[in-house]
């Protein structure tokens, strides 16, 4: 397979399964773009036809030079990963290496859009986590990652803050096993600021490897939808706490994370306001839910989506105060051929724990019984559920195995699948076509920056590197 694509006035052609990626001049890429597989010795009379435009000599020239591409191996290759049984057989390897863990099922916000039920995930308890609990889910995790050195813990929620001493016994008490059990604890904190302080800022930028901090944008859209208990704004509030919590970071990660939802598709000035408050780091997602869901981005609203994601790409071109997630690619390197396969490793290699110790297969299935894979005051484990997810990747999604964008996005959201389509291999298309029109920009911007020809993709499947250690 191979993708063409016009992108802020690139021409652009992406080889699927090697992962090169070719700017092209425009005779090129009108050559690629008329033919559907490996190229002959010669160009095709039928597709010569078809580009009268062109004189047949530069058509050759263009030709043969494509044609080298292909001998390359970076053109038409074929995907040595098809084999579906060894696709599904890599995530059964995997052991668990995150938990998300849910120390407060309570939020001080109502955010409108809100997939947690504005924190109870719908449960109708409002409830935070003992520490007791929280020491259980570090001895799972300690006892299920085998001899995993690195382990991720987010403390999540609901608003986590409002379970600060949790937070803090659960990070002492981490720390303890580090050296006992040979692992290191990297801690994230998504919150809403409402209770920052001085004093808990410093805690985590000091304790936590990441923080999410959550913002919408423009200071009307985020009041609108981010609302607190009473109905008043929370912006004014949480801008002040976030820029002091940003600024002690120094070269620590975080990032500023919005939601967009179909009452602001002009989110593309909700990314340049964070922007422009002295965030660099920036992530403003769709929101995603049901049919019925009236904030969710439907299909009619794509052709707008779209359009603000390359207008957006373009104010980006050349600008260093801002790193936009979504527009995150590295071509040369990327993540190994096994984490591409399988993708977040939700129920498998990653997974959420309630207030009172329930398992699911991440944060998004809280709440959903048919989903609860045990507790951690029990000994059972659901491996069931769990191989269900360890079989998802882009060759058992029917949609992924067909998609130009598969080695980028993994095979997309077990949850969003189960929100949209009620079942987690049928796919999102509405998801899917928004993560195809930012990959598009994505390339287009990695292009322009290194003002490259061609790039080619390490395909390696390594046990190595840090992430998989």
């Amino acid at each position: 397979m191979v993708h063409t694509f016009t992108a802020l006035g690139q021409y652009l052609a992406a080889d699927v399964n090697s992962g090169a990626v070719h700017v092209l001049d425009k005779l090129s890429y009108d050559l690629l773009s008329a033919v559907e597989g490996p190229l002959e010795e010669a160009v095709p009379l039928q597709v010569a036809e078809r580009l009268p435009q062109y004189e047949i000599q530069e058509l050759e020239e263009a030709w043969q030079e494509l044609r080298a591409l292909q001998e390359q191996g970076l053109l038409f290759t074929g995907d040595e990963y098809v084999d579906v049984e060894r696709a599904m057989d890599l995530p059964r390897q995997a052991v668990v290496k995150a938990l998300c863990l849910h120390v407060s099922h309570d939020c001080n916000l109502r955010c409108r859009y809100c997939f947690a039920s504005t924190g109870d995930f719908g449960t109708g308890r409002r409830m935070t986590m003992e520490p007791e609990t929280a020491k259980r889910a570090i001895d799972w995790v300690v006892a299920k990652s085998g001899k995993r050195h690195n382990i991720e813990v987010d403390f999540f929620g609901g608003e986590p803050l409002m379970a600060m001493d949790t937070v803090k016994a659960t990070v002492d008490y981490a720390r303890s096993l580090e050296e006992k059990y040979d692992k290191e604890f990297r801690f994230t904190i998504t919150t809403n600021g409402v209770l920052l302080n001085d004093e808990t800022i410093d805690y985590i930028n000091r304790e936590m490897s990441n923080v999410v901090l959550s913002l919408d944008g423009r200071p009307p859209v985020n009041d609108y939808m981010r609302p607190a208990v009473n109905g008043k704004g929370s912006y004014e509030v949480i801008v002040p706490k976030f820029q002091k919590l940003v600024a002690g970071r120094g070269t620590k990660d975080y990032y500023v994370r919005g939601t967009f939802t179909r009452r602001n598709l002009d989110f593309s000035q909700d990314v340049m306001h964070l922007a422009s408050l002295g965030f660099r780091h920036v992530s403003v997602e769709p929101a995603s839910g049901p049919l019925d869901d009236p904030y969710a981005i439907k299909e009619e609203d794509l052709p707008l989506v779209e359009a603000e994601y390359e207008k957006l790409a373009g104010e980006l071109i050349g600008r260093q105060d801002i790193n936009f997630f979504h527009f995150n690619v590295d071509l040369a390197q990327g993540p190994c051929v096994i984490k591409r396969l399988r993708g977040c490793g939700a129920g498998c290699e990653y997974v959420a724990i309630t207030p009172d110790g329930d398992i699911y297969p991440c944060h998004q299935f809280v709440g959903k019984e048919e989903y609860r894979m045990g507790n951690v005051y029990q000994s059972d484990f659901d491996m069931d559920i769990s191989g269900r997810f360890a079989q998802q990747n882009i060759y058992t999604r029917p949609a992924c195995r067909q998609c130009w964008a598969r080695f980028y996005c993994s095979g997309g959201c077990s949850a969003s699948n189960l929100l949209v389509n009620g079942d987690i291999t049928k796919s999102n298309e509405v998801a899917c076509q928004m993560e195809r029109k930012r990959l598009e920009c994505a390339i287009a911007l990695s292009a322009i920056a290194a003002g490259m020809g061609n790039t080619e993709r390490n395909n390696t499947v390594c046990n190595e590197c840090e992430e998989c250690q």
